[in-house]
């Protein structure tokens, strides 16, 4: 029996590491790679020729978008597998249209994500951020002894969580082991849901109100944009910290940076929107913002967990099984 060929459409600087040697020959096992080196355009005649020769397609960040003349290339194509978070600015409804499975690697992206939420609750919960910036300004260390003072630190303190999504899950779970109250805000949770042993089930505007520490894990949709607004942080306790590594536009950034400029709240930003803060923006000088660029899911050796992923769900389909991390047409429409 052939094995299916297998092709692979990703931007090659911006996925390294997510197949190694091993993760390749181990794919070598169940499928037959026609090229190693990844397409980034499907318009060429080399691209056209390696779509019509493949009945898998390996996508990853930074491939472009597979339309439906790209589908129509690819007679038999049967399965994308995309080896990263989100496959929902990837396809075309042509791909589902023709019948061809989805499965992505946002299980795998989620688990970075979820530990770089964990590190900023610690450390936002003691005010490390600020201690950091004290000390370099005060080596005689008494500004800092003085915050020490104060009622900082991670014994029985809020964790609110805004969004059960497979990040926000992940987030409760691996904040178990804390002495938390643990907090969610999710309109879609209902009691009984698996999620409530680790978090209680309560509106967002008490997840605000009470949290010590708020965490943004919801999708960017239509109907969330800007779902995080002024009202909201006016609730937020003060020293309270505002997290978000899910998407810019779920928050209304211009009432974020206003409530950040009062300096009674402090925020870790992970994302913005847009995507790259406008030269100026005050996210980058204020003092009680840590700022990073879109950096908290997988980067350097973490990617390896991406191509794990995508093989083990290729094997799956190979050998005939069901997929774990399908992506179904319903389902893409409320991705991040």
């Amino acid at each position: 029996m052939m094995k299916p060929k297998v092709g692979f459409a990703m931007a090659a600087d911006k996925t390294k590491y997510v197949f190694d040697a091993a993760a390749l020959e181990r794919l070598e096992q169940s499928c037959a790679i026609v090229r190693r080196e990844p397409l980034e355009e499907f318009d060429s005649p080399a691209a056209r020729a390696l779509l019509a020769e493949i009945d898998i397609l390996v996508t990853g960040w930074g491939c472009p978008m597979v339309t439906a003349p790209v589908v129509a290339s690819a007679p038999r194509l049967r399965l994308i597998a995309h080896a990263a978070g989100t496959v929902k600015y990837t396809l075309d409804p042509a791909v589902y249209a023709a019948g061809i499975a989805v499965t992505h690697a946002a299980d795998a992206n989620a688990v970075p994500v979820a530990e770089y939420t964990l590190a900023a609750i610690l450390f936002s919960n003691k005010r490390m951020f600020e201690l950091r910036d004290r000390y370099r300004a005060d080596p005689g260390r008494k500004s800092s002894y003085a915050l020490t003072n104060a009622p900082i630190g991670n014994y029985q303190r809020i964790v609110g969580l805004v969004g059960a999504s497979r990040i926000g899950r992940k987030v409760a779970r691996l904040l178990r082991p804390f002495d938390f109250t643990v907090l969610l805000s999710d309109p879609y949770v209902l009691p009984g849901d698996p999620v409530t042993e680790d978090a209680e089930l309560v509106s967002l505007d008490e997840v605000m109100t009470r949290a010590d520490v708020v965490s943004i894990h919801a999708p960017s949709l239509p109907s969330t944009r800007g779902m995080i607004g002024a009202r909201h942080f006016g609730l937020m306790q003060d020293g309270a910290c505002f997290i978000n590594t899910a998407r810019g536009a779920v928050v209304d950034e211009a009432a974020m940076i206003a409530e950040l400029q009062t300096g009674r709240i402090h925020a870790v930003i992970d994302v913005t929107e847009p995507e790259i803060p406008a030269p100026g923006s005050p996210l980058y000088t204020l003092p009680n913002v840590f700022l990073t660029p879109h950096v908290a899911g997988a980067v350097g050796t973490e990617r390896l967990r991406l191509g794990q992923l995508a093989i083990a769900e290729i094997e799956r389909f190979v050998a005939g099984r069901p997929l774990e991390f399908a992506v179904e047409p319903e389902l893409l429409e409320r991705l991040a």
